[in-house]
């Protein structure tokens, strides 16, 4: 199996994109279970200067760009609900623009290795993709209309779309999100031994404010029954906010209510001021405000 080395970062570029300390070398499963950016970084690497396979970058780069297409990311999943956005997953034409030649490499654009970059995704696009790993290959196009008195389901909602990708692939990612759940970043989604849930949490850096909180997942790992996605916006590090959320959802799906057990977390998510810290400002202005204070 293939194993990479992270030393707190991705070693070709000095460190950059930074990683936290785990165990190194490692394969995909214990990258997936510990977050690790090298890991992601080396692979798309590898893919994109493989040319055995790939005449050039640009051939290499648009059959990456094809799996995420096919895995619901870069256009309308055509959810039955209003004003749903594309996202954006960009193509070796844009690359070529944007850097203004066509002999780039991966250490050029290598943030979107681990989604950031150019990347754009919707929070439906990431649930989908959950849902793409729980049913080891395909999904179905999400909708909230379920069933039609005297006319059946639209077809759009009712067919297999299927990632082209092997299922022993899916099974590998599966694994290494369980593996993320007992003993990695989301530790707290862990509803062992009733619930094997797997989960991935995603950190998405903010040049305006605080990092944005992400998680992922579905339950139980074998023979699944739902598909979650978490961001919370300015909520910082995936494990800070969203997997607790996602926690109290996941709960709340199968057990119809928040045991005790679980109460406190739900009083701290429900309690806890999750905004920019301009909005913060403005609000203590508010608050403080002498006009305020005289009424």
């Amino acid at each position: 199996e293939t194993r990479y080395s992270c030393f707190h970062g991705y070693p070709p570029l000095g460190g950059r994109p930074a990683c936290h300390g785990h165990a190194s070398p490692l394969s995909i499963v214990p990258a997936l279970a510990t977050s690790c950016n090298s890991f992601f970084c080396y692979g798309l690497n590898a893919m994109l200067s493989n040319r055995e396979k790939y005449t050039d970058v640009n051939e290499a780069f648009d059959v990456w760009k094809s799996y995420l297409n096919k895995m619901g990311y870069g256009d309308r999943l055509g959810v039955d609900l209003p004003s749903e956005k594309k996202g954006f997953i960009p193509n070796s034409k844009f690359y070529n623009k944007v850097l203004k030649r066509n002999n780039w490499n991966a250490h050029n654009i290598i943030s979107i290795a681990i989604g950031q970059g150019e990347i754009l995704a919707t929070p439906v696009q990431i649930a989908n993709f959950a849902a793409v790993v729980a049913n080891r290959g395909y999904y179905y196009v999400p909708h909230v209309v379920h069933e039609r008195k005297g006319a059946p389901l639209d077809t759009l909602y009712t067919r297999k779309r299927y990632a082209d990708i092997d299922r022993s692939i899916f099974e590998i990612i599966a694994q290494g999100m369980a593996n993320a759940v007992t003993g990695g970043t989301c530790r707290t989604a862990n509803l062992l031994p009733e619930i094997e849930v797997c989960g991935k949490t995603g950190t998405s850096q903010n040049p305006h404010g605080d990092d944005h909180s992400l998680f992922m997942g579905f339950a139980p790992k074998d023979n699944p029954r739902v598909a979650i996605a978490v961001v919370v916006e300015n909520g910082r590090f995936g494990a800070s906010n969203a997997v607790p959320i996602g926690r109290l959802m996941l709960q709340k799906f199968f057990n119809d209510s928040i045991p005790e057990t679980d109460k406190w977390l739900e009083n701290r998510i429900v309690n806890t001021t999750i905004l920019p810290h301009i909005y913060t400002r403005e609000l203590s202005i508010v608050k403080n405000d002498s006009l305020q204070n005289k009424k």
